[in-house]
């Protein structure tokens, strides 16, 4: 079973210790420069793995024998798992550059408490995002992750403890999940395909071209996609890395051997729970339908700071600057004002914050002032910081304590 962050929080765990025992010696290192534990600075990232043959490169730096990272993704719906409008993780496998692989590479790096290491780490954000992006079918989430580490984890070459100039143990574990996640949210395949009308649904099938023509365009390489009895239920993608895994850059490449199985035509995209079905782009009712009319139909909330653009809203009402913004869709409750409803259920702003979610039971009515968000008149809304990577800040009607100030714009979504 997995186990929250508040129950672990408070546990005790090796890196506590060893990070408090570290920083002495660390803080007194002439070669450190106070820095965090890191790769080995001698790596260059200038050769690229299975692009360069291997000719006794250190394998700190290059990525060997499993130089072709092929991260895959799950199309949760039976049983339904993660988020509606979402893909979830299923790992990062270090390939051969001939689409064999290694396993179980190290023994003595297997691990059974991936929760813990990460609470301990100081990483409970990324805790909390694989416990909702990263889901196991059978409903044992930590079993999965534990089964990725030991498997292929342990295969990353760059990965080995010896390849860290101050390793402290399990920091290896985080790197690889940290960056399972960062190339996960790279490749969101379930916006890829809406944006070409490829959406889950109970009585519409789609050809295969169209659904690797979609992806491998916008990922930049050759996309595989696989099924299940028809259904569209895995995607793959493939990369060839300069440089280290935890740090390096991550290339798309074409896939090494690897094939779909999906039929060529009628292949299903099954919606994870039937009474949330999406629909196409075009409205109904008395929503309005000009295209590009500020704050109609559906589109994204645009979140700037300081006149520049700085991420957006998503689906919960929080502000985020990675990863892809969330589609709301307007309601016109009068001539002027309207309610917004993301995937998650309506919005409104309860106790000065900005939330949405099937909690919402009564939207707020909101309006448009210059192009702006309004909530009662005003199109100033605030926040204690700016989000950074995975971390998402909360959106505030009034400024209290919240020194941030921020506008939220309107971007059509077709």
């Amino acid at each position: 079973m997995w186990e929250s962050p508040q129950q672990v929080l408070d546990l005790p765990g090796p890196q506590k210790i060893l990070k408090a025992l570290g920083s002495l010696w660390l803080s007194s290192s002439a070669t450190n420069d106070g820095k965090a534990p890191d790769t080995s600075s001698t790596c260059s990232g200038s050769e690229v793995s299975c692009r360069t043959e291997y000719h006794g490169q250190d394998t700190c730096c290059f990525n060997y024998p499993g130089g072709q990272m092929m991260q895959t993704q799950f199309w949760d719906y039976d049983p339904a798992l993660g988020p509606d409008d979402s893909w979830t993780i299923h790992g990062l496998w270090p390939d051969h550059c001939n689409g064999g692989f290694d396993q179980f590479c190290d023994r003595k790096r297997q691990y059974s408490n991936i929760s813990l290491i990460l609470v301990d780490s100081g990483r409970g954000d990324l805790l909390e995002y694989m416990s909702e992006y990263w889901k196991d079918n059978r409903g044992d989430d930590a079993n999965l992750w534990q089964h990725e580490w030991n498997k292929h984890g342990t295969c990353v070459s760059t990965l080995e403890p010896h390849c860290y100039e101050d390793y402290i143990p399990q920091q290896d574990v985080v790197d690889y999940f940290d960056r399972t996640v960062e190339v996960f949210k790279g490749v969101p395949s379930y916006a890829l395909l809406a944006e070409a009308g490829i959406l889950p649904s109970h009585t519409e099938t789609y050809k295969r071209a169209d659904i690797e023509e979609t992806l491998s365009n916008a990922h930049g390489a050759t996309v595989v996609p696989r099924c299940r009895n028809g259904a569209l239920n895995e995607i793959w993608y493939f990369f060839n890395v300069a440089g280290s895994l935890q740090t390096g850059k991550f290339i798309p490449a074409q896939p090494d051997g690897q094939h779909s199985n999906c039929p060529a035509t009628h292949i299903k995209y099954p919606p994870k729970r039937s009474q949330h079905e999406p629909t196409k782009t075009t409205t109904h009712g008395s929503e309005p339908t000009a295209p590009g009319t500020p704050f109609s139909g559906k589109g994204n909330l645009i979140v700037a700071t300081l006149n520049q653009q700085r991420g957006c809203i998503i689906g919960y009402g929080t502000w985020y600057a990675a990863g892809s913004c969330a589609v709301f869709r307007v309601t016109k409750m009068s001539d002027d004002i309207f309610s917004l409803r993301s995937r998650k259920g309506f919005c409104g702003v309860e106790d000065d914050k900005l939330t949405c979610g099937p909690h919402v039971q009564t939207p707020s009515a909101f309006t448009a002032k210059d192009g702006k968000l309004s909530y009662e008149g005003n199109t100033t809304f605030y926040a204690d910081k700016a989000p950074k990577g995975q971390v998402q800040s909360s959106v505030y009607a009034t400024r209290g304590e919240h020194l941030l100030e921020l506008e939220i714009s309107w971007k059509p979504h077709h």
